[in-house]
């Protein structure tokens, strides 16, 4: 087995499976249960010896009205046929089912696999993923390895015990009998394995468009209000359609692959031949005809197994190519360790950034930061849009961790803190707030699962969302649509500041989060803001002057620098940034002091 990757989130005792290959990491959640596999196989064993064993009793039965030895022969043989055909179908029906639940709890723990590792990885890696693609990998994928398992590896178990048994036993009837039909199965092999050549990057190619239309009928439906604003339907249809007809384009060349299956001419030919074979050995003294029923009769046995091993290898090399997608996205490793065994404490609330230099594939978004923020102050950061306010809040909680210098909390470097620990105890609001597809109160609560009703609703009320909320005909248990689309942004807002006070964090960050509020409530919810910083530290991202006036300290940044740090009135008075972020205000600006401008 593998050792775990790094991960921001990781399951403590999970069962770790071998990632080394997607055959392997197939057959490592298939062990986990092998008391289903062998049961399985023993199953499938058993029911192809009673169904050959049975056709081999045609012969015995032909052999008994021949030349009969008992005057109940053919009254035993029959019950022993009626037997043998009960014990086939029993053992095909266990088998089956064994089969059928290690498949279904194949595809539950790969999927639960998938979404643990999906819970780890770092926001820099979902910011390069199309949510679409991860999932069709979370779903049709894994079906994929679902089928693989049943009926694909039933087939596979029909074609390998169809063809080993019978001719084990034509082997017992006259050893000669096995030259036609292994120069078949050498036939078959090779015929087999130039028909998988040619069929795997097909299949694979199938997946990677199925996952592309998938990704682009998300994007559009996610974005279904920016398109209808723009009249862009047509567009949008036109795209999926391409990208429908290339998906078919995909599997109608798997039909036509298909289509070439040889192994079904060679069973033919080696039938024909097989009673050919048969004749010549009866007409030598060498077989009896009894002796040629039964071979014929175990020779027909083959005819399923190679039927069905054209379906046997499309729906296996669909489940390693569905597994390989699978495989990608959970050994894709985050860019943070969660660091399980970390510092861990009760935050006082003391921040300091360390010549701090951040920057993401396409350029260096902070320069050389360095800034001390006191436990329990409240400092505002205010600056152009792209100056780097929130990148710089980010780097705190880790969501991204930093290229050069060091960021402490505490006096302790956030790489050497428990990543569980360091979050749970910073709260952030952004503008763009997400809500889940769930109740009210499960939105409030999200952060504080063990919150009752009573202290949902106190935090509700101190972000002035108490009195919408109870509008609503379900009040608190009103589900508020995927992203809280049933909410207008300030009700969005409220929600999310609600949430924040309930989870009582030890350092508060606010990005803009009063932006689609009116004044007046704006007012009320910054009172409450205003108590809830008490004893924590706060950053505000705002150009709100009504919020910036409320901060102990401003930090003013512009081109991913900070230009200037002090008080709203001496940066008014003496910084050229801070005086273009107020320019749109009517408000009295005092005269630059120009020595001290930035």
């Amino acid at each position: 087995m593998t050792q775990q990757m790094r991960a921001e989130f990781t399951v403590q005792d999970a069962h770790v499976y071998d990632h080394r290959s997607p055959i392997r990491w197939i057959l490592s959640h298939l062990w986990r249960y092998h008391f289903l596999l062998v049961l399985g196989v023993i199953c499938y064993v058993s029911a192809y010896t009673c169904f050959s064993l049975t056709r081999y009793m045609f012969g015995v039965a032909a052999e008994e009205i021949t030349n009969p030895t008992r005057p109940d022969g053919l009254l035993l043989i029959s019950l022993l046929i009626l037997a043998l055909s009960l014990g086939d179908g029993l053992s095909s029906l266990s088998g089956a089912l064994s089969l059928e639940t290690l498949s279904q709890r194949l595809a539950r723990d790969s999927r639960l696999e998938l979404y643990t590792s999906l819970l780890g990885k770092s926001q820099t890696f979902h910011n390069q993923q199309r949510v679409g693609d991860i999932m069709a990998r979370s779903t049709d994928d894994i079906n994929q390895m679902n089928f693989m398992i049943n009926p694909g590896f039933l087939f596979i178990m029909d074609t390998v015990l169809g063809i080993s048994v019978p001719l084990f036993m034509l082997a017992t009837i006259r050893l000669e009998l096995l030259l036609v039909p292994l120069l078949f199965v050498v036939s078959y092999a090779l015929s087999v394995r130039e028909y998988a050549s040619r069929l795997t990057p097909i299949i694979d190619a199938q997946r990677e468009a199925f996952g592309t239309m998938n990704a682009s009928l998300e994007e559009t439906i996610s974005g279904i209000e920016v398109v209808k604003a723009t009249a862009r339907e047509d567009f949008e249809r036109q795209k999926f359609r391409k990208y429908a007809r290339e998906y078919r384009r995909w599997v109608a060349k798997q039909g036509q692959t298909e289509a070439t299956y040889l192994p079904n001419l060679f069973f033919a030919i080696a039938l024909g031949f097989t009673f050919l074979h048969c004749l010549v050995l009866q007409q030598d003294g060498l077989l009896s005809a009894a002796g040629v029923i039964s071979a014929m009769s175990l020779m027909t046995v083959l005819r399923w197994p190679v039927q069905v091993s054209v379906f046997s290898w499309s729906l296996v090399q669909q489940g390693v190519s569905g597994a390989a997608r699978v495989l990608k996205i959970i050994k894709s490793e985050a860019d943070l360790d969660e660091n399980r065994d970390g510092y861990s404490a009760t935050i006082r609330g003391d921040i300091r950034f360390e010549g701090v230099t951040f920057g993401f594939e396409d350029g260096i978004v902070l320069h050389d930061i360095n800034l001390d923020i006191r436990a329990g102050e409240t400092v505002a950061i205010v600056g152009q849009t792209g100056s780097g306010k929130s990148t710089l809040t980010e780097l705190i909680n880790r969501t991204y961790d930093v290229q050069q210098g060091r960021v402490l909390v505490d006096g302790v470097d956030v790489r050497d803190w428990s990543l569980d620990s360091l979050r749970a105890q910073i709260g952030r609001i952004e503008q763009d707030v997400f809500l889940f597809s769930r109740s009210i109160a499960e939105n409030i609560a999200f952060g504080a699962p063990n919150a009752t009703r009573e202290q949902i609703e106190a935090a509700a009320r101190e972000a002035q969302a108490h009195d919408f909320i109870l509008r609503f005909k379900d009040g608190y248990e009103t589900v508020v649509g995927e992203r809280g689309v049933m909410l207008s942004g300030g009700q969005r807002q409220r929600i999310a500041l609600a949430r924040a006070f309930l989870s009582n964090p030890r350092i508060l960050i606010l990005d803009d989060s009063t932006s689609a509020i009116d004044s007046a409530t704006e007012d009320e919810i910054q009172k409450a803001i205003n108590r809830a910083q008490r004893g924590r530290t706060t950053l505000l991202i705002t150009h709100r002057l009504s919020q910036i006036r409320w901060a102990d300290r401003i930090v003013v940044m512009e081109g991913g620098r900070i230009v200037a740090n002090g008080r709203h009135e001496s940066l008014l008075a003496t910084s050229v940034s801070y005086r273009r972020i107020f320019s749109r205000y009517d408000v009295a600006l005092p005269p630059l002091q120009t020595a001290a401008a930035d």
